[in-house]
Formats: C-alpha cells, sequence, structure tokens
C-alpha cells in the first residue's frame, strides 16, 4: 500500500497549480479528464502527486463540497494489492462504495480503480496495477480513470516524498477511526500524544502501513477551544488538517521558499537555547544558526543523537485556518514524529490562534467526551 496521489477541492485549479509551482518547485503534469462542468490540473514533485479541481458550472461534484466545506482535500487515492478484497472489507466496515470498479483497456496502462467514502466527506480513491508494471507503478496518476504525464525533466525535486497525513476527527470519535483504518488498510498504532498547554490541549494516535509507505496521525480535541476543534468548525466535519512533504534538505527548502513568498508559523528564539540544553545535543553552532534563522524545529532520541528530524509547519494556504503544510526533514532515518516538536508545533499554532482572537486565556473547558 502507498499513496498515489491527493486530490484538492479548490475554487480555481489554475491558481493552485501556479501556487505549488512558484512557492514549492513542483512541476506541472498533463491530465486529461477535464469535463464540461469541471476543471482539474495536475502538480508533481518526486513521488508526490497533488490534483486540483475546480467548479466550471454549480452541477460539478466540487460546488457541491465547496457548498458545505472550504477549499481543502477531497480525495487521499491509495495503490493497493487487491482493489475486490479491500473494497469489499470496506463496504463491510461500514464504507459506502462511491464508484464501483472500472478498469482501463488492456495494456501498458491497465489498471482498476474505485471510491469509497472515508470518515467525514473524504473518500479514499483505491487503485491496483498489475505488480509486474513497475514503470507504470512509478507514474503519478489523479483520479484513477486518468495518466497523469511526467515531466522526466525534473529529477532533482526539493520534495521527493509525502512523509505523512493527518487526519482531524472529531472528539470521541479516535478510537472508531483508528479501528476503521486497520481493519481496512491493516495500518498500525505506533506512537500516542497526549499534548496540552495551559489553554487547550489534543489526542492523537498515529497509524503506519506495514511497509511504512503510509503514516497516517489522526487528532482529536480534548477542549472546546483546541486548534484541531476550531478546524473541525470551520471545515464544518472531520477531514486533512496538513500534509507533511519529505526533503533532503529542509534549510535549503525553507530558504528557497522563504523567497518564493510562502509563510511559516513562528518559533520563538528561547526554543534554540533550551535545545542546546537537552541530552544528546551534537549540532555544530554554524547549523544551530542556520536552522534558528530559518525557525526549524529538531528533535532527536538522547540515545541516537545523529538521527535528527527537522520539522517546520507553513500558515494555512487557503483563506480560511483549515490547512497547511509541512516540510520534513529525517537524518539517519529518524522515525516517528517527535513529541518535542509536537508540543511546539501546537504552542505555535495556538499563538496564530491568539492573533485571530479564537482563543481567550479563560477558554480552558474540557470536552466531556475526552
Amino acid at each position: 500500500m502507498r499513496i498515489d496521489h491527493i486530490h484538492f477541492y479548490v475554487e480555481d485549479a489554475s491558481v493552485w497549480r501556479d501556487w505549488f509551482a512558484h512557492h514549492l518547485g513542483f512541476q506541472s503534469v498533463t491530465t486529461h479528464n477535464n469535463f464540461s462542468h469541471t476543471w482539474t490540473e495536475a502538480v508533481t514533485s518526486g513521488s508526490i502527486n497533488f490534483v486540483f479541481s475546480s467548479p466550471l458550472l454549480p452541477i460539478s461534484p466540487v460546488a457541491t463540497f465547496l457548498s458545505q466545506h472550504p477549499p481543502g482535500v477531497a480525495d487521499v487515492a491509495f495503490v493497493v494489492e487487491d482493489i475486490r478484497a479491500t473494497m469489499t472489507l470496506a463496504q463491510a466496515n461500514g464504507a459506502k462504495i462511491l464508484q464501483p470498479i472500472q478498469q482501463s483497456k488492456p495494456g501498458d496502462n491497465y489498471y482498476k480503480w474505485g471510491k469509497i467514502s472515508a470518515w467525514g466527506s473524504l473518500t479514499h480513491t483505491l487503485i491496483e496495477r498489475p505488480s509486474s508494471n513497475i514503470k507504470h507503478r512509478q507514474n503519478p496518476r489523479n483520479e484513477a480513470n486518468v495518466a497523469i504525464k511526467a515531466n522526466l525533466l525534473h529529477l532533482f525535486p526539493i520534495f521527493h516524498a509525502i512523509d505523512h497525513i493527518v487526519l482531524n476527527v472529531e472528539a470521541g470519535n479516535l478510537p472508531s477511526v483508528v479501528a476503521w483504518y486497520q481493519k481496512i488498510f491493516h495500518l498500525q498504532p505506533r506512537q500516542i500524544f497526549n499534548i496540552q498547554t495551559e489553554r487547550s490541549a489534543l489526542h492523537s494516535q498515529v497509524l503506519v502501513s506495514p511497509q511504512g509507505n503510509v503514516q497516517l496521525p489522526i487528532n482529536q480535541p480534548t477542549t472546546v477551544n483546541s486548534q484541531i476543534q476550531e478546524f473541525l468548525d470551520v471545515n464544518r466535519g472531520a477531514g486533512v488538517q496538513h500534509i507533511a512533504l519529505q526533503t533532503s534538505n529542509v534549510i535549503q527548502a525553507i530558504a528557497q521558499s522563504r523567497y518564493r513568498g510562502l509563510s511559516f508559523l513562528s518559533v520563538p528564539q528561547t526554543y534554540y537555547s533550551q535545545l542546546k540544553q537537552r541530552p544528546g545535543f551534537s549540532l555544530s553552532p554554524e547549523e544551530l544558526q542556520a536552522i534558528a534563522q530559518q525557525e526549524i524545529l529538531v528533535d532527536w532520541h538522547p540515545e541516537i543523537p545523529q538521527a535528527l528530524l527537522l520539522q517546520i509547519f507553513t500558515q494555512h494556504i487557503f483563506e480560511q485556518p483549515t490547512f497547511f503544510l509541512e516540510l520534513i526533514e529525517r537524518r539517519f532515518q529518524a522515525s516517528g514524529f517527535g513529541e518535542g516538536n509536537f508540543q511546539a508545533l501546537f504552542a505555535a499554532m495556538e499563538a496564530e490562534q491568539i492573533k485571530r482572537g479564537s482563543l481567550t486565556e479563560s477558554e480552558s473547558n474540557k470536552l466531556s467526551n475526552k
């Protein structure tokens, strides 16, 4: 199992194609599934494939989505080994079959695909390709009924893979959502986070596919004013909060993205003075200065200090405070998500809530169904 592509529903697909190309260095690719009611564009970077669709007419399914939610992720597509077995299992566990299994014409591009409902309005396109067709297993695609032709000249992308996708769900739903993904996709539970500040809190469970190709942290709020609850309120239900883009040089990637006008969450400089006091600190003065200048979060295990996890988070990319991006570098195969980084991210997002006026000192009531 692996991530094939992410499909965003937006108001103007061409604008967001250009946004990702300009700010993050993605390459535009050709699509062939534009309809009279919907316009679709796509971009790629390494194995990352993002698709953007916008409505041309009110009958477009994108128009329906945007009448119920702000712009954001509508579909996460997975490549699976046995699409029939997966869809049968999904239906047995309460998922709706939104598009039954279809297949392309026999040939080099032969594949099967279908679509199921997930949590909230999120859907999952499922794709099965012949295992012998290695060439086409690596090709980027948008919705499974269409092949996207990659730009082969783009050999050294800044971002090469999707590291993880984060899903926010309503308070009390986390156990059900975790069980659902375990049953259907055989994802396995890993880290558990309970993050709390003086103002708000969340609970998170990380799920990982057996091969490690899919990492899915799932969050639920544990206070009524949590940023997770704010997302749920503005998004009008569960949905994808952010996607992490993996890079081999996050300092360079951030510097380029800042130069191109991308805005990030701020990290106080006191964070870096505290960083030097942690067991296993091994950054050189020059690298710490570069990391602090770009406001990057850093985490490691004291027993493996060279396995660094470096992360930074953008401001919300759409008008409303819902979806954002994470840029991440894992040195020496650093695993996990870093509880220290998670806590720092929560505090940084809380600071943005205070700026928006959606979080005050007095708002600290716990949710009853924690």
